[in-house]
């Protein structure tokens, strides 16, 4: 905490999940452990990216994968990589598009602030369906002939947000795009768990899959995941790295970068802001590791004792799920109150308006319960 304190920053009790907002979660000490021995030592970030991949696909069946700097980076040099291919000259003008397949299909329903990582690439996002079933005006949303309607010589990809309650299904998306020889992104930044989604995306046809690695997975904030065919990871990474060298000097890893389909060593690509370092790039892997070797009943049992604590403290009611939450009663006042008290919380405010609020204990720890529990008491929670 002093770190912090030296700031003259506020620590907070995170009651609301893996929140960027709210900086994320807790590192495990392995994981912190790695990330301090990554620091310590130079390698070449191509070589270590291809390391990468290789953990990447062993526990996501891609065929490639590479550590980005958050899901939505993730979007952002996978939508370049399908609009570029393993063209220099076509990375090199992006976001200027012009002259290339420029437009990129999505369900209306699916549309949302992080979507602003596809447009930064210079795309037109053309949007099928009309979600019914939100408006409460009937129950139909996009179709999957809607989705084949759509795209044109023009369409560089179809972009997928996954959810509990998106439609139609992946499987039928993937269907009339491949049929068009289109590829389709998967955001799944926060599907995880259940540790089966690491592999669903790809197992369903995807071709790019993005994963946020700062949430469940438990690395570090500013990390992700995209996984996916080969060559179009390939052009991905190829837009993110520092390639400011000479061609007789640069020799990648061909198990990622294929230096014999290139005309030459690409530019500094749009997704050169994104880049992501040694320490990230560790600590997410070691994340990756412990994420998938703990299980969901193993972690759902975790995150349950914890919420069962705070029920017994509070009376608030747990609602089970992958990720089993309390549920107590209070107003966004009391919200802002918690997080302007000492210790600050932070809470979900997502109902708020219907007179609820969520513990969320992803990011909570044994002790957290005592101070956060007192905190409620102090408002009448």
């Amino acid at each position: 905490m002093g770190i912090y304190e030296d700031l003259n920053v506020r620590t907070l009790i995170n009651a609301k999940g893996p929140s960027t907002r709210v900086s994320g979660g807790y590192l495990a000490p392995e994981v912190l452990a790695a990330m301090a021995k990554a620091g310590s030592a130079c390698v070449d970030m191509a070589e270590l990216q291809a390391a990468a991949s290789l953990t990447i696909a062993d526990i996501t069946g891609a065929e490639a994968g590479i550590v980005t700097s958050g899901a939505a980076a993730g979007l952002l040099v996978g939508t370049a990589a399908c609009v570029a291919g393993l063209d220099p000259v076509k990375m090199a003008r992006l976001p200027d598009t012009r002259g290339m397949k420029n437009e990129v299909v999505m369900i209306r329903s699916q549309r949302n602030f992080y979507d602003h990582a596809v447009r930064t690439v210079g795309v037109r996002i053309r949007e099928v369906g009309l979600p019914d079933r939100f408006a409460g005006a009937g129950v139909r949303d996009a179709e999957g002939w809607e989705i084949a309607g759509a795209i044109t010589d023009k369409t560089a990809a179809v972009v997928y947000v996954a959810g509990a309650s998106s439609r139609p299904a992946l499987e039928d998306v993937v269907r009339v795009a491949h049929q068009r020889e289109v590829p389709v992104i998967v955001d799944a930044a926060a599907q995880l768990p259940p540790t089966s989604n690491l592999r669903a995306f790809i197992e369903a046809g995807a071709d790019l899959v993005c994963f946020s690695g700062g949430k469940a997975i438990g690395g570090p904030q500013g990390s992700g995941i995209l996984c996916g065919r080969r060559d179009l990871i390939m052009s991905a990474i190829l837009q993110m790295l520092d390639l400011d060298i000479e061609w007789e000097q640069w020799w990648p890893p061909a198990r990622l970068i294929d230096k014999d389909r290139l005309a030459g060593v690409p530019q500094h690509g749009i997704g050169r802001a994104c880049k992501v370092g040694k320490e990230t790039i560790v600590g997410l892997l070691v994340a990756l590791k412990r994420f998938a070797a703990e299980g969901d009943e193993n972690r759902r049992l975790r995150w349950h004792w914890m919420v069962s604590r705070l029920a017994d403290w509070t009376g608030g009611e747990i609602v089970d799920g992958r990720v089993p939450k309390l549920v107590i009663k209070g107003t966004m006042e009391d919200c802002i109150a918690l997080q302007q008290g000492e210790p600050a919380v932070q809470v979900d405010s997502a109902a708020a308006a219907q007179g609820m609020l969520f513990i969320n204990p992803m990011c909570l720890r044994e002790e957290d319960i005592e101070p956060l529990c007192a905190r409620l008491k102090e408002l009448g929670l």
